[in-house]
């Protein structure tokens, strides 16, 4: 028997982060997986909320002192960007499933369509919110 036949065999290294290039579909993919993990977050403040409701208006004050914070709506708005994001990109692939918009420039037109989509309509939202004094 070689030396060669007695070595162990290297198993083949999966590509690593720094040496894949980072494309926008990429980009898309992550995002929506963190979007997806923010409205889980995004319910249990919505739980969090009927709780406090539930409880007397007490609790609720609190709550809402809480979700009116400054902190409070950075949350909230992070959570209506993730919204509209992933929102827009289960529509994109809902046509993906149609077979429609998979070749490299389509799909990636559609990635910036979709973050510009869950931008402006973040921006839109929050600014009506703000002119209403809702906000």
């Amino acid at each position: 028997m070689t030396d060669a036949a007695k070595a162990p065999r290297e198993r083949p290294l999966s590509p690593h982060l720094q040496i894949w290039r980072w494309h926008i579909t990429m980009l898309t993919s992550i995002l929506h997986r963190a979007t997806g993990v923010a409205l889980y977050v995004g319910a249990l403040i919505g739980a969090a909320w009927a709780i406090a409701l539930a409880r007397g208006p007490e609790s609720y004050a609190t709550f809402k002192g809480l979700l009116g914070s400054p902190l409070g709506k950075l949350v909230m708005f992070g959570l209506t960007l993730s919204y509209f994001y992933h929102l827009a990109n289960g529509v994109r692939h809902l046509v993906w499933d149609t077979g429609k918009g998979l070749d490299k420039h389509t799909a990636s037109a559609t990635a910036i369509v979709v973050m510009a989509f869950a931008v402006a309509a973040t921006v839109a939202v929050w600014a009506i919110a703000f002119m209403t004094g809702a906000a």
